[in-house]
Formats: structure tokens, sequence, C-alpha cells
């Protein structure tokens, strides 16, 4: 079993930044792939970005250019560093592991095994 929990969501300022963090637990690789997803109200849950246990990286068109993803894997954990925020942005923001291990990360929620229980992140106007 693997546990994920996230941390740093909160309220910002269009325009502004946050840094989500991951960590895992339990029985868990720095090879595995790990994902962020977010979910906005009346939406369905969409891939925002991926990283693979060798640092291969993919964005949502959306993200790109204002998200970075990174992992410690000495920490066993994931990062979301968001830039210029737009209230678009704005969801439940989850982390997700993918026992696959692979050079190319999949965006696709269906792909991942394990799930964080969220962290909102809300970007006024």
């Amino acid at each position: 079993q693997v546990q994920l929990v996230e941390s740093g969501g909160g309220l910002v300022q269009a325009g502004g930044s946050l840094r989500l963090s991951c960590a895992a637990s339990g029985r868990t690789s720095s090879n595995f792939v790990m994902g962020w997803f977010r979910q906005a109200p009346g939406k369905e849950r969409e891939g925002v970005s991926c990283i693979t246990g060798s640092g291969s990286t993919r964005y949502a068109d959306s993200v790109k250019g204002r998200f970075t993803i990174s992992r410690d894997n000495a920490k066993k954990s994931v990062y979301l560093e968001m830039n210029s925020l737009k209230p678009e942005d704005t969801a439940v923001y989850s982390c997700a592991l993918d026992t696959l291990v692979g050079t190319m990360c999949a965006m696709a929620d269906y792909e991942y095994d394990y799930w964080g229980q969220g962290t909102q992140v809300t970007v006024s106007s």
C-alpha cells in the first residue's frame, strides 16, 4: 500500500504563486511515475502534470510555462510550483502514483493506482 498526502494549497490572488507538495509513504519506489490532477466544481478531473522516476515531464497545455513539476526521491516527494495563477486554476489538486515504471508518464487518471486526498487551490480575481 501507498499513502499520499498533499499540502500547500490555499487562497491566492490572480498572478500569484503557490507550491504544492505531495509526500509518499509505504511501498513506494523512486521509479514510479507521479502526477498532479485537478478537479474544478462541475468539471471532470484533468491531468495537470506528471513526472517519471528519471525526471521526464509532461504538462497540460493550459499550464505550460506557468507550472513546474519536480520530485525529490530521497524525500519520496513530488512538488508542483504554480506561478502566474489564474482564476480558472481554481480546483482541488490531487497527487497520484502510477506503479508503472517507464520512460514516459501518462496524463490519464485511470492509469494511476494511488491517490491523495487533495488540497484546495483558490485563485481570486
